[in-house]
């Protein structure tokens, strides 16, 4: 079943009320009615069903050949879940569909964000096309472009994307590269891409690739890479969409129609998609991700400047540093600098599992963007099966570690560093 019917929920009543309003208010109660039946309940309802009920065969029919709007089955479309899509749509498109209107910005929710890459990266390529990604990535994202892509004999090219002239070679050694992925600011080393000019070099080269981001770090509070010339956005909304370590989900919101047709197709015959509750909570955590992020923010500034003062601290990564090589840049192309902060150790790898063990208000936890403070060591946990070779071309110390700031009171964030970091 055609599926573009139910993926273009934006009401420019919604586009043109500010961040807060839309993440509140953007896409609420879309597709609560099914039938003649609707629910005038503030909050959302949750459609906990796999399938949904035929009026009559005809009206089945109808609705399998797409001569309607409905559901059928909750793989191919659920009400509760268009609601978060139709939000998304809303948060990540606003200024490019404010300026062209007629402008189709779709969202996809999925399962998980390792589901939304792999969908993406599928729907886009072929056996025998080549794509082009950032050197820096999630550990299992690196999984996947070094051990399941090629085999499918999709050939992928590495490259550090916010190095502009390296980037820039390759794509001209690789002129038809049909995509381009990359996250900014990396994970974990925190480095920042040029987005804008990166997508004018990659369209310069070669107008028809396809420029994509994962922008789980940063969300479309702090940085919306639609605006910036990108056509796909991916997140993780397990992290801070969500905000509470709750869901395990992920996103795809896309400004290519025959894209997101063939994305949802992937869907349809893969079956990535979310369950409605899922969906559900990752909707009641967009309508508090603005005030989430304002403080994420101060409270990494803080625990940034704390850390680059420690003697036991080689090195802090994070953007909001005057020192940060990208600073300029990524003043310049977000809005905020995020809750996400990494420091090398002068110990090396046994003192990055000392700290692990010393922390208290900390969890020592996987994951990122929830609203208590994580801690993990990216050697010895979420980048452990990456081989050493491509380790050190993405710049991943073994005394690295990876601090995902919450929202706890600063002062006691410090305090449990500070004891923690003299016990390494």
């Amino acid at each position: 079943m055609e599926n573009s019917k139910f993926k273009n929920y934006q009401s420019l009543f919604y586009l043109q009320h500010g961040f807060a309003t839309r993440a509140l208010h953007a896409g609420e109660h879309v597709g609560q009615r099914v039938g003649d039946f609707h629910t005038p309940a503030h909050t959302n309802a949750i459609h906990q069903s796999s399938t949904f009920v035929f009026e009559s065969a005809s009206h089945g029919a109808a609705l399998f050949d797409g001569d309607l709007s409905g559901f059928i089955y909750t793989r191919l479309g659920n009400p509760t879940v268009m609601v978060t899509e139709a939000k998304l749509n809303a948060l990540e498109g606003c200024e490019v569909k404010l300026k062209n209107p007629d402008l189709r910005v779709s969202a996809q929710l999925f399962a998980s964000g390792m589901a939304a890459i792999s969908h993406t990266l599928l729907a886009l390529l072929d056996r025998g096309d080549t794509m082009i990604a950032g050197n820096c990535l999630y550990g299992c994202t690196h999984d996947l472009l070094d051990n399941v892509l090629p085999r499918f004999g999709i050939n992928v090219v590495t490259v550090d994307t916010s190095d502009l002239e390296a980037f820039a070679r390759a794509m001209e050694a690789n002129t038809d590269a049909k995509v381009v992925f990359f996250e900014s600011p990396t994970n974990p080393t925190l480095q920042i891409t040029d987005i804008a000019a990166l997508v004018e070099t990659t369209k310069r080269v070669n107008p028809k690739a396809t420029v994509a981001i994962d922008n789980t770090f940063m969300t479309a509070y702090l940085q919306r890479p639609l605006e910036l010339g990108a056509e796909i956005v991916i997140y993780s909304t397990t992290k801070y969409i969500c905000g509470h370590g709750t869901v395990v989900g992920g996103a795809v919101i896309t400004t290519l129609e025959d894209f997101h047709d063939r994305l949802y197709g992937m869907v349809k015959d893969i079956g990535g998609s979310p369950g409605p509750f899922d969906a559900w909570l990752v909707n009641q955590g967009i309508k508090t991700l603005p005030l989430r992020m304002k403080q994420h923010c101060e409270n990494a500034m803080g625990v940034a400047t704390f850390l680059e003062k420690h003697p036991k601290v080689a090195q802090v990564y994070y953007p909001g540093l005057e020192n940060h090589p990208q600073h300029e840049l990524a003043a310049r192309q977000m809005d905020g600098f995020g809750g996400m902060i990494s420091f090398d150790l002068t110990g090396g790898y046994d003192a990055g599992v000392r700290l692990m063990d010393a922390v208290s208000v900390f969890t020592l936890a996987v994951s990122l963007g929830c609203v208590d403070s994580l801690i993990q060591h990216p050697a010895s946990m979420t980048h452990a099966s990456i081989s050493d070779e491509r380790k050190r071309d993405a710049g991943l110390s073994d005394g690295l570690v990876r601090i995902s700031v919450g929202i706890e009171d600063l002062d006691d964030l410090i305090a449990d560093l500070d004891q923690a970091l003299a016990k390494v």
